[in-house]
């Protein structure tokens, strides 16, 4: 070989083997980085609460801790509309609340707030797992800068009130309060009760000042949450279903590498599967602690639930039937209902 082509060579290898270490160190950076993922939820230990720690401590270990995450409930980084708005814009990487609070996005969100929807805790998580339900709910807000992962059945309503709604004349009159729903909103209405939209950081003080006379969620927030200091009276209408939906900020999901954005795919949907059966025994520990804390559950007549159920049917029908988007996302999940029933 002649003295220029064994130059010549020498290069093209010491180039080779500069190039290699490029990216095998270009590589060992990118396994060495770590991801901060900031949660938020606006309640604590209830089942999104639950769901959320284990969410967190799934994703540090299957990460190898190249995912490194914070846990905010009870609305510690702000009321949920600023919640949102952090998972939005990024300032939040992950959020856990209610879907109906984000009509503001899309009004498609809230049709899982749907009265009538589901019967029971089971029915419920069927639906959430159901895959056009699933690829409905998760797609919604991909353009406003949200990645859906995962939905579950937190909990069914109950009204807390001041004074006992032992009947549907009862509600006649009352300031109740409600998720960002008309699907709540509208059936309330009908039943005589003034609604009025609050975030859940101002209920118990609304409460113990007057300014409402009970409010719609879930028996899981009422005790932990001690809202028995302001009323102690929960009439158990089982309508409707509270939801919670599981979404990440889209931009920093899609700056992720490749195996963590399927981590952070993965550890929700396996999440989602096993906070069914522990959501089911945390409503019920709620019911017990309610009662020993000297709350009373009420039921309503079972002639007055079916009224209440047919009011609510009409109801429904008004709130979807003007919108095309929304009646079609409402077939979606009442379909859904009826082949997981």
């Amino acid at each position: 070989m002649s003295q220029g082509k064994f130059i010549a060579s020498a290069a093209a290898a010491v180039g080779a083997a500069a190039l290699l270490l490029a990216l095998t160190g270009g590589t060992a950076l990118a396994q060495d980085k770590t991801y901060t993922m900031k949660f938020t939820l606006p309640t604590l230990n209830d089942p999104s609460f639950v769901f959320t720690k284990n969410y967190a401590a799934a994703l540090e270990k299957d990460s190898g801790g190249r995912i490194k995450t914070e846990v905010y409930p009870a609305s510690q980084l702000g009321s949920i509309p600023r919640q949102i708005e952090g998972t939005q814009f990024g300032s939040i990487q992950c959020a856990v609340i209610p879907p109906e609070f984000f009509v503001g996005v899309d009004e498609r969100f809230e049709v899982m707030a749907a009265p009538g929807l589901v019967g029971s805790m089971a029915h419920g998580q069927r639906v959430a797992a159901d895959p056009a339900v699933k690829a409905l709910m998760l797609g919604l807000g991909a353009d406003k800068g949200l990645h859906g992962v995962a939905l579950f059945m937190n909990s069914p309503s109950s009204v807390v009130a001041k004074a006992p709604i032992r009947h549907l004349a009862d509600f006649k009159g009352k300031k109740i309060r409600v998720l960002a729903s008309p699907f709540q909103m509208q059936p309330l209405a009908q039943l005589g009760a003034t609604p009025v939209a609050m975030t859940l950081g101002d209920v118990v003080p609304a409460l113990q000042q007057g300014a409402i006379d009970g409010a719609i969620g879930g028996i899981v927030v009422f005790t932990p949450m001690h809202f028995q200091d302001a009323a102690k009276y929960v009439t158990e209408t089982g309508q409707p279903a509270v939801y919670a939906i599981v979404e990440v900020n889209k931009a920093w999901y899609e700056a992720l590498p490749a195996d963590l954005r399927k981590i952070v795919d993965d550890d929700a949907a396996a999440g989602q599967v096993a906070i069914a059966p522990t959501a089911s025994e945390i409503v019920e520990k709620a019911r017990q602690g309610w009662t020993s804390t000297g709350g009373e559950l009420i039921s309503l007549p079972a002639d007055e639930q079916s009224e209440m159920m047919t009011t609510f049917a009409g109801a429904v029908g008004d709130v979807t039937k003007p919108k095309p988007a929304l009646d079609a996302a409402y077939k979606i999940v009442t379909e859904a209902a009826a082949r997981t029933k």
